[in-house]
C-alpha cells in the first residue's frame, strides 16, 4: 500500500515498487489521477495495481481502505504512509481547526492505518514506512500545525518500534525524515 500516491513522493514510490514487480494498491483523494498512476504502474511491470480513492480526513475510510486492499491482494507486506493534508506557510493565527485537521490527517490516520494493517503485517513479517519531515525534528516558523503532526509521528512510531522489539513483533518500522 502507498498512501498519498497521486503525486510527488508517493507516486514515485508506487512506480519504484511497480518496477520491482510488486502488487501495488495506491490511495489519494483524486480518482482520476490515481487511475493514471495505476495504469503507469502496470506499464512499468507491477504484478497488479489497484486504486481506492478517498480522504484520510475520514477515519472510517482509512480503516475500510486497509481491509479492501488486503482483500484485493490476499494480504499485505508493506504499508507506506505518505499522505498529508494541504498546508500553507503562515504564522499561526490560533486556528484550532487547522491544527485538528493536521493532527487527524498527518498523524491520527497514520495510526489508524497501521493498527488496521498490523494483523496482516504480522503474518508476512512486513514493514511500515512512515514518511515524515525535518519539521518533525526541528521547530520552524510558519508550519506549527504541520510540524506538530510530524513530531507526533516520530514520538508514536519510535515508541511502537521499541514495543515491537520488546514483544518480538517482527514488523519493521522505518521513519523517513525528509529535508528541504
Amino acid at each position: 500500500i502507498v498512501t498519498g500516491a497521486s503525486k510527488g513522493i508517493g507516486e514515485q514510490m508506487a512506480y519504484h515498487l511497480a518496477k520491482m514487480g510488486a502488487h501495488v494498491v495506491v490511495t489519494a483523494r483524486s480518482k482520476e489521477t490515481l487511475k493514471k498512476v495505476v495504469s503507469h504502474c502496470l506499464e512499468l511491470g507491477a504484478a497488479s495495481a489497484h486504486y481506492i480513492a478517498g480522504s484520510m480526513e475520514n477515519v472510517t475510510f482509512a480503516e475500510q481502505f486497509v481491509a479492501q486492499a488486503g482483500k484485493l491482494m490476499g494480504g499485505l507486506d508493506m504499508l507506506i504512509l505518505n499522505h498529508i493534508t494541504n498546508t500553507s506557510l503562515n504564522l499561526f493565527s490560533g486556528d484550532i481547526h487547522l491544527v485538528r485537521r493536521n493532527m487527524e490527517v498527518n498523524f491520527l490516520s497514520y495510526v489508524v492505518l497501521s493498527v488496521a494493517a498490523l494483523p496482516m503485517l504480522k503474518q508476512s513479517n512486513g514493514s511500515i514506512v512512515v514518511v515524515s519531515s525535518k519539521a518533525g525534528k526541528m521547530a520552524s516558523p510558519l508550519v506549527a500545525p504541520y510540524s506538530a503532526s510530524k513530531f507526533a509521528l516520530d514520538g508514536f512510531f519510535s515508541s511502537i518500534r521499541m514495543e515491537h522489539s520488546v514483544t518480538k513483533v517482527n514488523v519493521s518500522i522505518t521513519l523517513c525524515i525528509l529535508g528541504l
